[in-house]
């Protein structure tokens, strides 16, 4: 396609995408005070790492010593509220703009490798989705024990965009982290990282989790870090094995020659069940020809009439 029917494209597909993270928005702003069925209000859910904490921990408000975080400006609630929303809304979206974005790649793919779509987007959300799951816990942990390794000397009152901000940028992080073991597969499905490739940098692979770990956390503490390179490391290695067993079904899917470099001569069968060819004997002699004898005489002119008749 020319160039503006492509960005026609996009705009249509990024239409779609914000359309559906508006109302996936709209949804979480009403979630953020009011519970549904079930499962707490977002803003509960939310707090609730900070509230788990001891109580010479945090700063008790009120006189029942209620949890509660501080707000310096007369907008700060609604903004808090909507920031909120705002995220939970990309979050609940992801499979539409997942979808979107698939859709718009999958032009440049093969037929075969357009049968993903559905696989890919599924994978995706159940990926991001356990990304924010994992950090929803790891909160807790890190609050615990950023919140209380110097106690004795002073009380943190957090106020509620220092402390929905942190939170907020933890989830997204590991939502978005958790997608990177499905780029190593769909770079294998593609035909780009084989599994040999990914076997050698098994241990680079590894030490560079760490690394990516260490320095997206916006934490310093061990467990974030630690908790977040082991979760990639497994579902890296999930990856791997599965980039193996992709890779064993293709090779005897398609043939020895196929897998031949452009600049190569592809190896002949020679084990093809074809025979040898007998050897060409030698020829026979040809004997000496009989001579030719002499042309027969006309006998009569009637002979002569009918021999030019036949000719």
């Amino acid at each position: 396609m020319p160039i503006a029917e492509h960005l026609y494209e996009l705009r249509d597909r990024l239409i779609v995408a914000i359309a559906a993270i508006l109302v996936t928005t709209t949804l979480g702003f009403f979630w953020y005070n009011h519970g549904v069925w079930f499962v707490p209000s977002l803003g509960e859910l939310l707090r609730q790492p900070y509230c788990d904490l001891p109580p010479e921990a945090r700063v008790p408000v009120g006189e029942g010593g209620e949890c509660r975080l501080l707000a310096t400006g007369p907008f700060d609630q609604f903004m808090l509220r909507l920031q909120v929303a705002l995220t939970a809304g990309v979050v609940l979206a992801c499979p539409v703009w997942l979808y979107q974005l698939w859709q718009f790649v999958t032009p440049a793919l093969h037929k075969n490798e357009r049968r993903y779509a559905a696989t890919f987007v599924s994978v995706a959300a159940l990926l991001f989705v356990g990304g924010v799951v994992l950090a929803y816990f790891v909160v807790g942990k890190a609050f615990e024990f950023l919140m209380t390794i110097g106690n004795e000397v002073q009380v943190s009152w957090l106020t509620g965009g220092e402390y929905f901000n942190f939170v907020l940028q933890l989830l997204v992080i590991f939502g978005v982290s958790f997608e990177l073991p499905l780029l190593i597969i769909a770079l294998n499905l593609v035909g780009v990282l084989s599994y040999d490739r990914l076997k050698k940098w098994r241990r680079g692979l590894i030490f560079t989790m760490f690394v990516f770990a260490a320095v997206v956390t916006p934490t310093g503490d061990p467990f974030t870090m630690t908790a977040l390179a082991a979760a990639l490391c497994l579902l890296q290695e999930f990856a791997i094995q599965f980039a193996r067993i992709h890779d064993k079904r293709k090779a005897k899917r398609n043939p020895d020659w196929l897998d031949t470099p452009d600049d190569a001569a592809s190896p002949l069968d020679a084990g093809g069940g074809t025979e040898r060819p007998a050897p060409v004997g030698r020829p026979d002699p040809i004997g000496r020809p009989e001579p030719v004898g002499a042309p027969r005489q006309r006998s009569s002119v009637r002979d002569a009439t009918a021999y030019d008749e036949v000719l």
